[in-house]
């Protein structure tokens, strides 16, 4: 209870919002905005490993996101495809295990492919634990973690409940959850950065890790009063 007892949160999320904006204000197509943001989160993964953040769990595509013109949504799935490919050895010589959140059965062979061979790869991997969600909804995978629903068509054993959040960070300046963590975010530290994701910098998640101790975190009680 009190302040956070720690300056680095174990488990962070992460909304990355603002790629296409990002790429519409530099008059670019919105590909170009994830291309841009896919190279932040590489140095957002270094960086926090390095910082001591147990595990990271980052949101790339949600269940909604289909729903996206079908031109950005094959773009995506091309770039997750190739940026797990080339990051492979990067995360194993990292000692950061990678896991895959969210529906997989929607996702194209290759993708699956190539998830499964990082993270059979990166399995061993102590340092930090980066989950990356795709075809992701946290209220179907609450369901999925209920007995009756184990059978749910189309989710794998990795979508379950995962261990709480302590600091969630949203950029892009949008100020709600998206489906993401909901039952983990339960006692979440949120803060909603204005900053669009391509322009996240370490000095901005050094300054997210220290707002994140500047918190009470109560969890329902009441601090004690100090007595004259």
């Amino acid at each position: 209870m009190g302040r956070s007892t720690s300056l680095i949160p174990e488990h962070v999320a992460v909304i990355m919002d603002g790629n296409g904006r990002w790429a519409e204000q530099k008059g670019r197509p919105r590909w170009m905005g994830h291309v841009a943001g896919a190279r932040v989160v590489k140095d957002v993964v270094a960086h926090c490993a390095r910082a001591g953040v147990e595990q990271l769990s980052l949101y790339a595509f949600s269940s909604d996101n289909w729903s996206r013109p079908p031109e950005e949504v094959a773009a995506l799935l091309e770039l997750f495809e190739n940026q797990f490919r080339e990051q492979a050895d990067t995360l194993v010589a990292q000692g950061i295990r990678l896991s895959v959140i969210g529906r997989r059965t929607r996702l194209p062979l290759t993708l699956r492919r190539v998830i499964a061979d990082v993270e059979a790869r990166s399995g061993a991997g102590r340092a930090m634990h980066l989950r990356v969600a795709l075809d992701y909804s946290s209220r179907a995978a609450i369901q999925g973690a209920l007995p009756v629903h184990h059978a749910v068509a189309g989710l794998t054993k990795g979508t379950t409940i995962l261990p709480p959040v302590d600091l969630l960070v949203r950029t892009g300046g949008e100020r709600r959850l998206s489906d993401f963590l909901l039952w983990e975010c339960a006692y979440a530290e949120l803060l909603f950065l204005d900053v669009l994701w391509p322009d996240v910098t370490s000095t901005v998640l050094d300054g997210a890790f220290e707002e994140f101790a500047q918190r009470e975190r109560r969890y329902g009680r009441v601090a004690a009063r100090v007595s004259a």
